[in-house]
């Protein structure tokens, strides 16, 4: 049975419990954001529409718990990261559709599900950080296997589920027998057992311990920007960043993102959050407190983020790479990646 930790569930905004039956003027969010990204984000929204926000933060087993609850469930909107999860949702029958303009218009084709069941919120990029004497500028993913790197790569776990969408991604644009290739070229590149964080790499660089690496965007600007103190500021200004690409596409991104819940008691409630989510106002709010990608293409980007450089998402539906997740992760156990 799947372990559910709820680390903290806490009423950000209520003084009361959750109801199962809902009140007017208020809306439950099940997130496994963590609550200095959310906590501004709803208070924003009430001071706009005077809806209270309920929140309650979970940090693994989402979809578990909402598809336990079952039709007494006083989850409204559901709020994840990765694709995966996102999908997880879904399968797990805890959503319903919701289409509107409003969201339709804010968020592209491919950053959404086609029939309006999950909306991706923000991105991170997955991108090539490197030591700076290299003078590297531009680099494709496939590079990340070229043999002159023998030796000379860091990235967390294949099987963490960053790597895994990546891989799934490789699937989903060469086929899984190249992907295998591609994978297989990576792993002998590796300069150490893959493990740790995205931020780990990075110090590991300036160690000398590897040359380049793989990392997220927003660790960039969580590292940079001094909120990780003063030893990780320094590791992210001493690293280079590239973006990368796929041969004839763009940067792989991730999402994090929202779906209605199934039984919300306060469907009206909940889809007002999720446009607020995707409006100008709540855009700039994740990508101050963040440091992720806006969805909206008219939403401003922090300036740390702006300054890697004008980042091209690759256009391939998040859906597409979320059928490869399996595939991907049975790929990185067969060529040993971790090992």
């Amino acid at each position: 049975m799947t372990k559910v930790w709820y680390r903290l569930t806490a009423i950000v905004l209520a003084t009361g419990a959750l109801s199962a039956h809902g009140i007017a003027a208020e809306v439950n969010v099940y997130t496994t954001r963590e609550p200095g990204l959310f906590a501004p984000l709803a208070a924003d929204f009430t001071a706009r529409t005077g809806i209270k926000v309920n929140t309650v933060f979970v940090k693994d087993g989402l979809a578990e718990r909402v598809a336990a609850e079952g039709a007494g469930s006083p989850a409204d909107l559901l709020m994840t990261v990765d694709i995966g999860n996102l999908v997880e949702l879904v399968d797990k029958g805890v959503t319903r559709p919701v289409t509107s303009p409003a969201l339709a218009a804010a968020v592209p084709a491919h950053l959404r599900a086609a029939d309006g069941a999950w909306y991706a919120l923000s991105l991170r990029a997955r991108l090539v950080w490197a030591d700076k004497s290299l003078g590297l500028t531009s680099v494709s993913y496939d590079d990340l296997a070229d043999p002159k790197w023998k030796g000379k790569v860091c990235i967390r776990s294949g099987q963490h589920p960053y790597n895994v969408a990546l891989v799934a991604a490789m699937i989903a644009h060469v086929g899984e027998a190249k992907t295998e290739e591609w994978l297989t070229g990576l792993k002998a590149n590796l300069a150490k057992k893959p493990g740790g964080g995205d931020r780990d790499v990075a110090r590991d660089i300036l160690g000398g311990l590897c040359q380049i690496g793989v990392g997220n965007s927003y660790y960039v600007g969580l590292m940079r920007s001094g909120k990780g103190g003063a030893e990780q500021k320094t590791w992210g200004e001493e690293v280079a960043v590239v973006l990368p690409t796929f041969t004839g596409g763009g940067t792989h991104v991730n999402a994090s993102g929202a779906a209605l819940a199934k039984h919300a008691p306060n469907a009206a409630e909940a889809e007002k959050l999720l446009e607020y989510l995707l409006s100008p106002e709540g855009q700039k709010i994740y990508a101050e407190q963040n440091f992720e990608y806006p969805v909206r293409a008219d939403a401003a980007v922090d300036p740390i983020i702006a300054a890697l450089g004008k980042l091209t998402p690759d256009t391939l539906p998040l859906a597409e790479i979320a059928k490869h997740r399996k595939a991907a992760s049975l790929l990185v156990d067969k060529v040993g990646f971790d090992r």
